[in-house]
Parts: structure tokens; sequence; C-alpha cells
């Protein structure tokens, strides 16, 4: 399998971002990192530079969907290419439907969705002009099966970039440009913080699980794989009085 050493990332200020881009700066790979808080990106940069082959950081808000082409293509330029962009922006805001907070709902899909949109059209300009590159999409395991009150609006933006992912992988079929969909369960992140459930891995665990699937370059990937697999495949499945008890 290729290597894929220029990788860009973003939403790499914290929670997977920032553990992705700590875990393949220890694989000595060039990053190109972006996110909105500066001065937590800029930070991060310093710890990981020993490690990594090349560090390049871009403030970049994914919703302000002008700014992220050239951002991303400045990235490139400084790293002589792109061989991986790693879609991972996003925002879990949100509340139940219908009780005045429509704003955080829409929030949550312009950043998870429309700002993912913009980063895949920047990602895939870069990767036609090379006619190679290795596109990642983080979306998540609430994408499998509609959540909710609070998270609702959340699982449909994962939702949307799934489907996104999937028509890519026809699209770019036996071609040298390959896209993987992710989908993590509970890892410790700040989104996740609130979260109580014992399905919740450890950060460093989960991230470990994270970067190891995306080395593998899968068209789909629960992770981690336990318990995630099984559940997957049971949230598609299982009739639906059955799987709305697991969610």
């Amino acid at each position: 399998m290729t290597k894929r050493q220029k990788i860009l990332i973003s939403g790499a200020s914290s929670g997977l971002g920032e553990g992705m881009a700590r875990e393949f700066a220890k694989k000595g790979r060039a990053l190109a990192l972006c996110a909105r808080r500066a001065e937590k990106l800029d930070a991060l940069a310093a710890e990981i530079v020993a490690d990594a082959e090349r560090v390049a950081t871009a403030t970049v808000d994914v919703t302000d969907v002008d700014r992220v082409g050239p951002a991303f293509r400045d990235l490139a330029d400084q790293l002589g290419g792109l061989d991986r962009v790693i879609v991972n922006a996003g925002l879990g805001k949100g509340a139940p439907l219908g009780t005045g907070r429509m704003h955080a709902n829409i929030e949550t899909i312009q950043t998870n969705l429309i700002g993912a949109v913009a980063q895949i059209e920047a990602a895939l300009e870069i990767f036609r002009e090379q006619n190679a590159g290795h596109l990642v999409l983080i979306s998540s395991m609430s994408a499998i099966r509609g959540l909710p009150k609070a998270q609702a609006a959340y699982s449909a933006s994962k939702a949307g970039l799934s489907a996104l992912g999937q028509g890519l992988q026809a699209e770019f079929a036996n071609s040298p440009i390959t896209v993987s969909v992710i989908a993590p369960g509970y890892i410790e992140t700040d989104i996740n913080r609130g979260v109580k459930t014992k399905l919740m891995s450890k950060t460093d665990d989960g991230v470990r699980a994270l970067v190891k699937a995306i080395e593998a370059e899968p068209r789909f990937a629960p992770v981690p794989n336990w318990p995630w697999v099984p559940l997957s495949y049971a949230l598609r499945h299982l009739p639906d009085a059955v799987s709305q008890r697991l969610v």
C-alpha cells in the first residue's frame, strides 16, 4: 500500500484532530493542520514539529467556504502536494428540534456537512490534478441510524457526509483516488465528555484505532472495531422496534 506522507487534517486544534496530528507526527509524516483556533493550533505545531517531517498550519473556519479552497491550496504548496486529506472539522452542538434553538442545529449542519463539502471540493481539485490521493471523511456511528433529541441534527449531518463518501467511492472506483468513510463511536473528547455510556473509549486508545483504520484505507470502518463493528451491523439490520432502543 502506498505510504501517505503528506497529510492535511482539519479541525486539528483539539479532539480527534489533535490526537491524529500527534499520532501521525510520531510516524514522521509531513502535516498540514488547519482549525479555527490559531493559538491552540500553533501550540500543537510547536509541540510536534520535532517528530514530524514538517508542520504547516492555517487558520480556517470551514463554514467560510470561500476561504477553504485557497487555504488547502496554500498548505499543499507548502508541503509540495497532499497525499491524504482528513475531513475532520466538526461541531457537536444541537437541541431537540422545535424547542427554540434552531440556530444550534443549523450551525451543526453548516459545519459538519456544508463545511465538509467545501473541504471535499478543495481536496479533490488537488487530487484530480495529481491523479492521486486519499480522501478520508470522519463521519460517525450516529450516521448509521438517526438519533433523537439533541443529537438529531448532528446525526443527519454525518449521514449526509457518509452519503457523499459513498457517492465518491462509486465515482472514483478503480482510480488512483481513494475515499474512506470512518465512523468513530464514543471516544473521549470535548464533544463526548458529557455523555454517560460504558461504550466510551479513552482518547489515546480511540485515536490509535482511528489512525490504524485510516492507514488501512478501507471503504468504511467503525472505530474502534469493538464494539462498533457488530453495533453498526445491528443498527443497520435490526427491526426499528429493536434498533430504536439502542439509540
